[in-house]
């Protein structure tokens, strides 16, 4: 990083306002929390709905970039002829830890989410500009969790007006000056002490800031939820249920489980939006305990592991469609909707652990077609419905050794897949396995009891992959049919993006990140990140010039956990574990 040499300090063409003495260098995350003088971003635009719902070519300003979930940018300068000459251009040392991260560009200022704040750099420099922080840095050490600690909550931010918006792992929406960091409003939506927290940021729509809430495995007298809250100020304009409630529709899906004991359903990666529909669309966990004999009911346990269409104004659910009734496996759909729209219709896809594509009518819920790559044996996909049904010799039962694909973590997890227009094909990271399980006895249900349920999984290779624990695969959206596919002995380690340059980049836990070209697969150009590839690299422009943001940390623990049980001698996290973006861009002339 480079010091400024008065008041202000110029990069990328813009001008940021900082304080006297300018920049300090930066080298790790320790000296960062002294070293740096609080800046201010000069010249900021207001971000409109009209924006988050078009966003400028250059800019980055939703989860997925849009809010179709598509994970598609239309830039092209970094391209199939060009990609080979990407250089790095700036890194920058996030806190320790730092996990599962997605930026956010907006006018040449990017936003980095952690667990331990929220930083603004100069997108073209990686110069320093704010930061608000939010307690110490968590604890790298794989064996200490970073979901329940205090801290944001990292996966995603959002952008709306002149404000940046976090959840935390407390159960609180807060709303951050996009010009200086500093505190707008802070808004306590749920107890933490019963559990509730947020692992995920909320979405914007419509001028109304919508987020989903987790840490709803405790039995308590209430349930999970999705809410809807002012942008200016925090207050809740809706609240909608992801349970049925005894008494209302789908209530009798629990069987005769009172409330208290009615437990998961969480809402904890970000929904998506459709303006043609005008419809939210979240979708939600299994429910807790995991196995169907821990909870007490064999009942579908509505709304869990279903796909949710909301209305904005009033969080009333329009439709809804449930994937797996009575799921028992921990392999939920609880991932990334994506709309998309073509000539011929208007589509919903989705896919989350079993590895099904589910395609659905995103204005009725009316179920079109499933795609199943092949490697789950838990379900059969009814033809009339799409859902998919248990199979009874699959299902567990206490005490009772059961095997099963996929296995601990899903074929498909957190990490988005991507869709190309250009191809009409989703571009998907897997990790295929299978499972050796014994599911426990619960104890007596109570207040604040519950949870995931005490259960032995060991992660086994699948036997159609033995010796690849990751697999890339591009699936044709219109009939499901495998266009090409990337297998690796390491899993596939970040969301997928796709570009305008005919271009997919995606990472993996061996500290690679790669390019591929989008109709062939054909690998063009590959770098080495300094811990594993972790998060969901995105692309953004400054000035006329592409860069693309690949982000790495620590690796998704389960990850590593899974691939230590099957190649103990070759695979194993290495020391260190550090968090770093790296830029790369284009030589210029």
């Amino acid at each position: 990083m480079l010091a400024g040499s008065g008041p202000t300090s110029r990069g990328g063409g813009r001008k940021w306002n900082v304080g006297r003495g300018g920049y300090l260098a930066l080298v790790c995350w320790l000296v960062a929390r002294a070293a740096f003088a609080q800046g201010q971003v000069g010249d900021y635009e207001p971000v409109t709905d009209a924006e988050l719902m078009n966003p400028a070519p250059g800019d980055w300003i939703n989860w997925r970039r849009t809010l179709d979930g598509q994970g598609y940018s239309p830039l092209d300068q970094i391209n199939r002829d060009t990609v080979g000459d990407l250089q790095l251009v700036w890194s920058w040392a996030t806190p320790p830890g730092t996990d599962q991260v997605t930026p956010l560009v907006h006018d040449g200022v990017m936003y980095v989410p952690s667990r331990s704040g929220v930083q603004a750099l100069d997108a073209a420099t990686g110069d320093f500009i704010w930061q608000h922080r939010r307690g110490d840095a968590p604890s790298a050490d794989e064996t200490v969790s970073m979901i329940v600690g205090p801290g944001l909550a990292r996966r995603n931010i959002a952008i709306y007006d002149d404000k940046i918006f976090a959840g935390t792992s407390e159960a609180q929406l807060l709303a951050l000056d996009a010009r200086t960091g500093e505190v707008v409003w802070e808004h306590q939506v749920a107890d933490s002490e019963l559990g509730y927290r947020y692992s995920s940021g909320p979405i914007v729509v419509r001028g109304k800031l919508v987020a989903g809430m987790t840490g709803c495995e405790r039995y308590k007298n209430d349930v999970c939820f999705i809410s809807a809250h002012d942008p200016a100020t925090g207050a809740e304009l809706w609240r909608t249920s992801t349970v049925a409630r005894p008494g209302e529709p789908g209530g009798d899906t629990w069987g005769d489980l009172p409330l208290t004991f009615r437990a998961g359903a969480d809402g904890w990666l970000p929904g998506s939006y459709d303006a043609t529909t005008d419809l939210i669309y979240w979708s939600t966990a299994q429910a807790k305990p995991w196995a169907s004999a821990q909870r007490g009911t064999e009942g579908a346990a509505l709304y869990t592991n279903s796909t949710l269409a909301l209305d904005p104004d009033t969080g009333e659910i329009r439709w809804y469609f449930q994937h797996i009734p009575a799921e028992t496996h921990d392999l939920d759909e609880v991932f990334e909707v994506v709309l998309v729209n073509r000539d011929d219709r208007h589509a919903l896809f989705k896919m989350g652990k079993i590895g099904v594509l589910w395609e659905l009518d995103p204005a009725t819920g009316a179920f079109r077609a499933a795609h199943d790559l092949g490697y789950q044996d838990i379900v059969d996909i009814d033809p009339a419905t799409g859902q998919g049904l248990l199979r009874r010799d699959r299902v567990p039962q206490i005490g009772v050794p059961v095997d099963y694909c996929p296995g601990p973590g899903g074929l498909k997890n957190l990490w988005a897949m991507a869709y190309h227009p250009e191809t009409e094909a989703f571009y998907i990271p897997l990790t295929p396995g299978c499972a050796h399980a014994v599911f426990g006895e619960m104890p007596t249900p109570e207040v604040g009891g519950g949870g995931v349920g005490p259960s032995n999984r060991g992660f086994v290779v699948h036997p159609d992959s033995p010796e690849q624990l990751g697999d890339f695969v591009a699936m044709d959206s219109n009939t499901g049919e495998i266009l090409w596919r990337r297998r690796s002995r390491w899993q596939y380690g970040t969301a997928v993006l796709a570009t305008g340059g005919g271009l997919v980049f995606v990472g993996d836990l061996d500290r690679h990140m790669y390019a591929f070209d989008a109709r062939d697969g054909i690998e063009l150009w590959r770098t080495r990140t300094p811990t594993a590839t972790d998060g969901f690299p995105i692309t953004y422009a400054v000035d006329g010039r592409q860069y693309l943001a690949v982000p790495s940390g620590p690796g998704w623990s389960l990850a590593w956990n899974n691939a230590r049980q099957v190649f103990p001698d070759t695979m194993s996290r290495p020391p260190g574990a550090g968090s770093v973006i790296q830029v790369f861009a284009l030589p210029v002339d």
